[in-house]
């Protein structure tokens, strides 16, 4: 196990009925909220008017930023911190799933900077200062609401990016399980992939393979996505169901699941935010044709031993090669794609997105050659 340190400042509310206790701790921080929001489904969730009589009651007013796409881009990110700045909000406010909490994360950092928000993406600036955030989460899956990161696509250069820094942490985010219970099945599929996504990246990568109590985490957790997952989509209704399915995504990247490991990284978001920024497609499907092409690959240098471990501890599988098709088997069970044809992209575009993946992986100081991302991707046809 590596040496390692830990902290994670937001704090959690969860539960039932939980959306109109973030407008007294949005009170704590200031009186006017940036209110971040999607394409409007808070608005038939009962969330929008349960969280804005919340911000009322506390003295907490607000201007509407909405329409934040299901891969933020850098254009409404732009306008969102104008937006704040010309209102003279001294706080943000998220409703949503992870796109939602991520550009207000954006905004946070862009509002108390004088330079160009793309800054803190290309790596031309690091993030010194934000705007106090609070969120509401609606969709489980990127962990966005308990950790320091986001991304935003810059549509002009086909480039998807992320930024970090302690100030994106959310002070407090409100989880209510019943929140998510209108989402169509195509989101959870989505949302459970991108959580298993954020298990796998360390626990596969890591140079420190004795490192049990982690391991033992990332196992429990990746159970839990995975039974919680069919869970739901056999009864949306599920509350149990959801509420294991939306804490367990929030552990997944909220650090806890890599402590002790040792020379990580995340190849398979590095590919698949050149699948989005190029095609738009949605980030969980992305990693589900990711995934099991970079596993296949993946066996041939680094061996058996950590996908025949994953496979017995998470689907009671023997051998490397049938825990990769019970990743295949679980992600076509929840509905997502596995192969490239499955998203529409033609295997020619391969060179194409390989190059443009070569951006963020630069950035991003991984050992990772175009061919071998070429590789990988030819392996999802």
């Amino acid at each position: 196990m590596q040496n390692f340190n830990f902290v994670n400042p937001t704090r959690i509310i969860f539960g039932k009925g939980t959306i109109s206790r973030l407008g007294p701790e949005a009170a704590k921080a200031g009186k006017k909220a940036l209110l971040v929001y999607g394409g409007g489904s808070i608005k038939q969730n009962g969330v929008y008017n349960e969280l804005t009589a919340s911000l009322k009651k506390s003295g907490v007013a607000w201007v509407e930023h909405a329409g934040v796409k299901p891969n933020p881009v850098l254009s409404h990110t732009r306008e969102g911190i104008a937006k704040a700045r010309e209102n003279a909000c001294d706080l943000i406010v998220a409703a949503g799933g992870g796109s939602v909490i991520d550009e207000a994360k954006a905004i946070a950092a862009g509002a108390r900077y004088d330079g160009d928000v793309w800054d803190f993406f290309s790596g031309k600036a690091g993030i010194k200062d934000a705007l106090p955030l609070f969120t509401a989460l609606t969709l489980p899956a990127t962990g966005s609401e308990m950790n320091a990161g986001c991304v935003v696509t810059n549509a002009e250069l086909a480039q998807k990016y992320s930024a970090h820094a302690a100030p994106l942490f959310p002070r407090v985010s409100v989880l209510d399980p019943e929140t998510t219970m209108s989402l169509p099945p195509a989101q959870v599929a989505n949302g459970a992939v991108d959580a298993i996504a954020h298990l796998i990246e360390s626990y596969f990568t890591t140079a420190d393979r004795d490192v049990e109590v982690t391991d033992e985490l990332v196992h429990a957790l990746a159970r839990s996505v995975i039974t919680s997952t069919g869970r739901i989509l056999k009864d949306p209704k599920d509350y149990g169901a959801r509420a294991s399915m939306m804490w367990s995504a929030t552990l997944a990247l909220n650090g806890l699941a890599g402590c002790g490991y040792g020379g990580t990284s995340f190849p398979n978001h590095a590919i698949e935010h050149s699948l989005s920024a190029l095609y738009d497609i949605a980030h969980g499907a992305g990693l589900a044709i990711v995934m099991p092409a970079w596993f296949k690959v993946h066996l041939e240098k680094a061996g058996p031993e950590r996908l025949e471990k994953f496979g017995a501890a998470v689907f009671g599988v023997k051998g490397a090669p049938a825990a990769i098709e019970a990743f295949e088997k679980f992600f076509k069970a929840a509905g997502a794609p596995v192969r490239l044809a499955e998203a529409g992209i033609p295997a020619a575009d391969i060179p194409r997105i390989a190059e443009n993946a070569m951006g963020l992986i630069a950035l991003w100081g991984m050992k990772l050659k175009k061919t071998e991302v070429e590789q990988i991707l030819k392996k999802a046809i």
